[in-house]
């Protein structure tokens, strides 16, 4: 362990610091959000433990509060994670062998994967999956468990703004991305406007995936910008 945070600069450890901190603050929400909804106060928590997926459980609560089916948000919160089966196919030199291979797999998610393939090498990589992805097994659940208690206290959790935390973080991180290239920018804005288009039509959730086509308008756009270089090398 003492060798891993060797490996890792202060400025990639402060950054880990700050998502698990933005997880923290989304959690609350969650958290406030469930038990406002009329769930019991256990149940965000073992959500957050044992499925660790932000978006899903947001979703699977969300279907059920609004008087849908246990199974139709179980096969929706499936749908959004679907996400997953990529993530793993790009990092699978660091998830880890044998006995640590379920864990580093549940410890798979949006953060750890990002910070992880923005590190330089595969020990830097490695070792920022399983910071971040620990920590963020620690924020979840825990911040879930602070905005269940507050739900229980402040019936009305708009009041003091828990209601906006979830969006505002996602936009947060989502703006430094968008001016890093434009290639990102129009990926963005082709995935937003199908999510639009597609929500009145298809079953919450679903305009998640359906935004999925940005990406491979990137992926064209880098095709395209590759043969352009070779073709003028």
């Amino acid at each position: 362990m003492r060798s891993i945070w060797r490996t890792l600069d202060r400025d990639t450890l402060s950054g880990i610091a700050a998502v698990c901190l933005a997880v923290v603050l989304i959690g609350v929400s969650y958290g406030a959000t469930a038990v406002t909804s009329g769930f019991p106060l256990w149940l965000p928590i073992v959500l957050g433990v044992l499925i660790l997926a932000g978006g899903s459980e947001f979703l699977f609560i969300g279907i059920i509060a609004a008087g849908g089916s246990p199974f139709a948000a179980a096969f929706a919160g499936l749908l959004v994670n679907a996400r997953h089966v990529p993530y793993g196919l790009s990092i699978p030199d660091v998830v880890g062998t044998g006995w640590r291979r379920p864990i580093g797999v549940h410890v798979m998610n949006d953060e750890s994967v990002a910070l992880a393939l923005a590190q330089s090498d595969v020990s830097r990589r490695r070792a920022t999956y399983w910071i971040s992805g620990l920590g963020v097994l620690l924020a979840w659940p825990g911040g879930a468990a602070i905005g269940a208690v507050i739900g229980t206290v402040v019936p009305d959790t708009s009041v003091i703004g828990l209601d906006a935390v979830f969006p505002a973080v996602l936009l947060a991180l989502v703006v430094p991305a968008l001016r890093a290239r434009a290639t990102t920018m129009r990926a963005a804005l082709v995935g937003a406007a199908t999510a639009v288009a597609s929500a009145p039509f298809l079953p919450a959730g679903m305009p998640v995936l359906i935004a999925l086509i940005g990406v491979v308008f990137a992926a064209w756009d880098r095709g395209a910008a590759s043969s352009t270089e070779r073709g003028e090398g």
